[in-house]
């Protein structure tokens, strides 16, 4: 049966999702948004990597049959990164999420060869950051004088992985690729655990690539299951497995998947990590829930038809439920889509907000469901 005659929540989800977004870019524009308080996104520096979140959204949307001015936004969106690309110093692994989902949308929507340049830039600042001793993209820049992170790899990194893969695609240089291969086995290698459970950070020393650390980062503790990370290994693995065709990503997904599947409480929205023994109580990660929902959606079609089944089903159950529980359809003082998204608990950071990649997935899983590609990260 077609998805959606069968599921009718979907296209209304759609459309408000499309009317809110309508409504917000007239305020937002060409800004960032990032966490919403009090109703109201705050908008972050051109620098943050949530920076291509909102024009994503926008790219998505119009795609799907939305109006001319969330195109204009989004491109306006695309130009103001410019001064993060060519200013370099303030770059780190992120480029993916920043540029995939601005100028490679763009050149995959409109054929722009300006974008495409740019997302060729944005490749090779991201390739530049490979530690060949540990075979890992370095993660992050040092943020406060005398701090070294030159050994510091995380599990968000998958998602990055698809800029270039689709820069070898684009040019015919392979190296990209290579380097996106190497970082993939060693997530494969270091960062999951047997049950499918995943360490946001694992620490190398740079100059011999041996592990040196493994460390919860933002989740509860290091032994613990931060499920926005578990997201991102379902989502990122899925990705390395559609663009490169390797068994082995594909059967890391399913293990992580399955791991969160079964983990999920009675209304299929994810707690913000898996293993708090109830410290933090029902604390919800609606970003998590909507990142893993299209990641499994990648998945189902890429398995055989039973278990298809199994992650298509989880899908649409979380997002069902975030549409119905959730969602700010009816509530005009509020920008976000999602309420109950977690950012940073351990810093104390955008707790219990909606949070615009949170937004950004929900849209693209809704995408999925409707078959209203293209999708960028592919």
């Amino acid at each position: 049966m077609n998805m959606k005659a069968q599921h009718t929540w979907v296209e209304e989800a759609w459309t408000k999702a499309l009317e809110k977004t309508v409504i917000n870019s007239r305020s937002i524009g060409s800004e960032f948004p990032h966490a919403s308080h009090g109703g109201k996104y705050d908008l972050a520096a051109p620098h943050w990597w949530t920076a291509g979140f909102w024009p994503g959204m926008l790219w998505q949307l119009y795609a799907g049959g939305g109006d001319e001015s969330l195109k204009a936004v989004a491109v306006e969106c695309e130009q103001r990164l410019d001064e993060v690309l060519d200013g370099y110093l303030r770059l780190d692994h992120d480029l993916g999420f920043m540029w995939i989902l601005t100028s490679v949308a763009n050149f995959k929507l409109t054929g722009s060869e300006v974008s495409r340049t740019r997302a060729l830039k944005a490749a090779n600042y991201l390739a530049a950051r490979f530690n060949l001793k540990g075979r890992y993209i370095r993660a992050w820049n040092p943020w406060r004088e005398g701090e070294d992170n030159s050994g510091v790899a995380i599990i968000d990194c998958c998602m990055n992985m698809s800029l270039l893969f689709w820069a070898s695609g684009t040019s015919g240089d392979p190296r990209y690729r290579h380097i996106a291969e190497a970082h993939m086995d060693t997530v494969l290698e270091h960062f999951i655990r047997p049950d499918g459970s995943v360490y946001h950070i694992v620490d190398f020393n740079p100059h011999t690539g041996e592990v040196a650390e493994k460390r919860g980062g933002q989740g509860y503790a290091p032994e613990s299951a931060w499920s926005r990370g578990t997201a991102w290994a379902i989502y990122g693995l899925s990705l390395a497995y559609h663009h490169t065709g390797y068994e082995r990503y594909l059967h890391a997904a399913q293990q992580v998947a399955n791991f969160f599947i079964t983990r999920l409480p009675e209304d299929h929205v994810p707690h913000w990590d898996f293993r708090t023994a109830g410290v933090t109580g029902d604390l919800r990660d609606t970003s998590a829930g909507s990142c893993a929902a299209s990641g499994m959606l990648l998945l189902a079609g890429q398995v055989t038809a039973a278990e298809s089944h199994v992650y298509r089903n989880a899908a649409l159950k979380i997002l069902e439920s975030l549409y119905s529980n959730y969602g700010t359809w009816d509530n005009a003082e509020e920008q976000g889509l999602l309420l109950h998204g977690t950012g940073n608990y351990p810093e104390n950071g955008n707790i219990d907000v909606p949070l615009i990649y949170g937004d950004f997935f929900y849209v693209e899983a809704l995408a999925r469901v409707k078959e209203a590609g293209p999708f960028y990260w592919e």
